[in-house]
């Protein structure tokens, strides 16, 4: 998973701007040129009125204000959504350019969906994970974009509100989700530190003077005081009534066609999901069927193909690192991915943006085990972060079903997956991409996309020899793509209970006890992001397949894949769109 699937702001996770350097972007006619000004008042306006987005993508300008999650800001964040549709409704898009074009269609896309979202999803009143404030102060903390005397001193100014803004959250949740409450409960109090301990660490690096630092602390303590008494409020709120944590299927199909943008429905890839699984077991059986001897001898086959399916994946699945070696594997994998894409020239790498592999913060825990922070398009320079949940504490039945889920094998797979050519590598090109828009606001099913697709890519090439173990154990991880779309429409549209999302991801897609039992929070917390991965996989490969033909003999992989990856973090659609246009007719240069 890229980036962040928690909420850590109030209002949907929305992001427009300008172009980076109008000096390198194409000429374009009048509407064009009309446009692209028009996206500098717009991203002017957006930022004023969420100063905590604008800090994420590295525009600092507002670091130190923190607005109060009043009504009042909600009913200006939809006067700003209502005004940009109507001026927006001004312009012809079949007039742009290519890279325009696509702007306008993820503006409008969005604009529309932070409408939807303050009138019809109100999670601001179910959702208390929301109002988690955190992330941005450890953002302002721990980048090394300014000095850090004015990193603090931002730090300290956008303090003052805590205390108002967790007043003002407690008066706005009602009847609150159960399992989002557990969730905001964890992430506070796990964060605290970042303002209560690492704050005043901070400051002693400082040259602040002392009557000054005193002052800091104090409202440092004041805030932190704050967001535990939150968490206090959340633990003893009497809510008889709570919302269902399943969206519901009106919701859901409407939240899946903004985040999604996909040219089909969220039941329509469910469809495709289900008829993928099947291909898969099919696979997943032939290798398993080939595996047998090597790991069981003579003993006779089960009857059943998922059960030897499953049998061997279990017997594989033993070779894995220790618990207190699971951050330090990652970190030796990483330069062996670097090697192999060098080696096979299926993408150019950029060695000046650096990766770094980091314990998981407390204010992320309890969604996902591994997930990739990249910089914001301001802040390029910035590290990119692997982020690895910690299996320090657990319990040695469950450290060890996580660890055979994330084998010798699988492991190298979810660093291809987050890190290299997946995540890291797409969002490295996306802050390059001309259109600022396709770099703050990504589309999910492109970044996850992208990242499933670069998978396939790794062993299609002959990622580790083409061994029948990672084989099989790719099948195993593709098919959690297909599965999380199962699940996730399944337990949000189809009401599946708990045992029966247990079995699905257990005997039908071979995940350990762990992980299921991980998966299943997490589509407590989340709803559509995990229909993601599958659908921007299939549409990357059939995108890619129809580019194939088109080139011919001038087909080359690289050349797809950057052509792909320049255009930022658009929707695939769009990106297909751009890719298999006609090319213009030629002009004829007589004169008659």
């Amino acid at each position: 998973m890229i980036k962040k699937i928690i909420a850590l702001t109030l209002f949907v996770s929305f992001f427009t701007a300008c172009k980076k350097d109008s000096s390198v972007m194409p000429e374009g006619g009048v509407d064009d040129v009309s446009f692209n000004n028009y996206e500098i008042h717009f991203l002017d306006g957006y930022w004023k009125l969420n100063p905590d987005m604008a800090t994420s993508v590295g525009y600092h300008k507002y670091d130190s204000v923190l607005l109060i999650p009043n009504k009042q800001a909600r009913e200006k964040l939809l006067t700003f959504a209502k005004v940009q549709l109507d001026s927006l409704g001004r312009y012809n898009p079949g007039t742009f350019l290519a890279t325009n074009k696509m702007d306008f269609g993820m503006m409008q896309n969005q604009m529309q969906y932070l409408q939807w979202s303050i009138e019809s999803l109100k999670a601001y009143e179910w959702d208390p994970s929301s109002y988690n404030v955190i992330g941005t102060f450890a953002y302002i903390l721990n980048e090394h974009y300014a000095p850090l005397a004015k990193r603090l001193t931002n730090f300290y100014q956008r303090m003052a509100n805590i205390p108002a803004y967790y007043k003002e959250a407690e008066k706005q949740i009602k009847n609150p989700v159960v399992e989002l409450t557990s969730l905001a409960i964890e992430q506070h109090l796990g964060g605290v530190g970042v303002i209560e301990n690492d704050f005043a660490d901070s400051l002693k690096k400082t040259n602040i003077p002392e009557a000054t630092k005193k002052l800091m602390l104090d409202r440092a303590k004041l805030s932190a005081d704050a967001i535990k008494s939150f968490a206090d409020y959340l633990k003893n709120l009497k809510n008889d009534h709570p919302r269902s944590f399943r969206l519901g299927k009106d919701l859901y199909e409407d939240k899946f066609k903004y985040e999604i943008q996909s040219s089909q429905t969220a039941q329509q890839v469910y469809n495709a999901a289900v008829e993928r699984k099947k291909y898969l077991h099919h696979e997943m059986a032939k290798r398993s069927i080939e595996l047998w001897p090597k790991y069981f001898g003579t003993r006779p086959m089960p009857a059943d193909t998922l059960e030897i399916i499953g049998k061997v994946i279990d017997t594989i699945s033993v070779k894995h690192v220790a618990p207190d070696e699971f951050q330090g594997a990652i970190e030796k994998i990483l330069p062996k991915l670097t090697a192999f894409v060098k080696s096979k020239d299926l993408v150019t790498l950029d060695p000046s943006k650096p990766l770094v592999v980091r314990k998981e913060p407390g204010y992320m825990a309890g969604v996902a085990g591994a997930s990739m922070s990249s910089p914001g398009p301001y802040d390029t320079g910035q590290n990119s972060y692997f982020n690895v949940g910690s299996l320090a504490g657990w319990a040695p039945e469950r450290a060890e079903s996580y660890l055979r889920e994330y084998n010798q094998y699988i492991l190298q797979i979810l660093c291809i997956h987050e890190a290299i050519p997946g995540h890291y590598v797409q969002l490295v090109y996306a802050n390059k991409a001309p259109s600022m828009i396709k770099s703050v606001f990504g589309n999910g099913a492109m970044i996850e996309g992208w990242a499933v697709y670069s998978e396939q890519m790794m062993l299609d090439n002959g990622y580790d020899n083409n061994e029948p173990e990672m084989l099989l154990m790719w099948y195993k991880w593709n098919l959690r793509s297909a599965c999380n779309t199962i699940l996730d429409y399944s337990v949000h549209c189809l009401n599946m209970p708990k045992q029966q999302a247990i079995t699905l991801l257990t005997h039908e897609a071979f995940q350990q006890q762990a992980e299921a039992e991980g998966k299943w929070k997490r589509v407590n917390v989340t709803s559509v992001q995990l229909d993601s991965y599958y659908t921007g996989f299939k549409d990357i490969m059939d995108m890619r397949e129809e580019w194939k033909k088109k080139q011919g003999d001038k087909y080359k992989l690289k050349d797809f894949n950057e052509k792909f990856l320049s255009y930022g973090s658009a929707p695939v659609k769009s990106i297909r769109d751009a890719m298999l246009a006609k090319e213009p007719a030629a002009v004829s240069s007589d004169k008659h």
